[in-house]
């Protein structure tokens, strides 16, 4: 787990990461956060940290951007964003680069499932993605024990990111590598980031947990390395446990969940409910 405290002394002045602040506003991706660009909207507010999810770069740079999947975060990092601005890439695990180069030797894997990004002068790389043979042992398992699933979609949404994602990183880039939660959401994991890294109120917004037979709800969908817009949703039911996990786990964290759409509301002594006003006026959000 990252430090919650870390500091740095030199020359006797005490230098605080900028990623750790008291005040943070986790930006989900769901559609009722599509009001929020930060290109647009500013937080005049001081000492507030905002937390951003996968594609939300495209719209502008947070303090901190995070990502999980493999696919998102090759794209991160080949636009050049994670030179300059501060990252954390789950199971971001570097390597020689010779490793890279030579990886796919012996192995007989098709083309379209293999992504490389090249940087010249490169001393790294990382190697991430998912077992295509791996994949459809899963796939017909998940068939076989949820029969009254759609099946193509089904498939659509586990066979996503399926392939190799070699990706050539430079020393002095700005990215954080970190390893828990494991096998969370994007957005849940970000939301234990902030607890992990010192926040002590955390604001978040475009956590609209997705139903399965709604559409699929991502300002995204339909995007480079997002499902098709025509996507089903998805129970929500493992995001409401890592949300509910968070909550327990950061009991001296005070969370405001900003337009919560669940019909039934989670009842926590250090959870409240506000809306996009309510949001606005206390972080003063022009």
């Amino acid at each position: 787990m990252l430090e919650t405290t870390i500091d740095h002394h030199i020359d006797d002045v005490m230098f605080v990461p900028s990623w750790i602040a008291s005040s943070c506003l986790v930006l989900g991706n769901g559609e009722s956060r599509s009001w929020f660009k930060p290109c647009h909207q500013t937080i005049t507010k001081g000492g507030v940290n905002i937390w951003g999810c996968n594609a939300i770069y495209r719209d502008g740079s947070v303090d901190n951007l995070v990502a999980t999947d493999p696919a998102m975060q090759q794209e991160i990092y080949a636009s050049g964003y994670a030179q300059d601005n501060n990252c954390f890439f789950m199971d971001w695990s570097k390597l020689p680069v010779e490793i890279g180069d030579t990886f796919l030797l012996g192995f007989d894997i098709p083309k379209d499932l293999v992504h490389i990004h090249k940087e010249k002068g490169a001393e790294s790389c990382v190697v991430r993605g998912k077992d295509p043979l791996l994949v459809q042992e899963k796939v017909k398992e998940a068939l076989k024990m949820n029969p009254h699933l759609d099946g193509p979609d089904l498939v659509q949404k586990m066979e996503k990111d399926t392939g190799v994602w070699i990706t050539n990183v430079k020393e002095g880039d700005s990215v954080l590598d970190f390893d828990f939660p494991r096998g969370w959401s994007t957005g849940t994991s970000a939301l234990h980031l902030a607890g992990q890294n010192g926040a002590r109120e955390i604001y978040f917004v475009g956590f609209d947990l997705s139903e399965y037979d709604k559409p699929l709800n991502n300002i995204y969908k339909g995007t480079d390395n997002y499902l098709p817009a025509d996507s089903k949703g998805f129970n929500p039911v493992n995001w409401v446990e890592q949300m509910k996990a968070t909550f327990l786990e950061f009991k001296h964290v005070e969370f405001y969940w900003v337009d919560c759409q669940l019909k039934e509301k989670f009842h926590y002594p250090n959870l409240s409910y506000l809306t996009k006003d309510d949001l606005c006026d206390t972080l003063q959000i022009i």
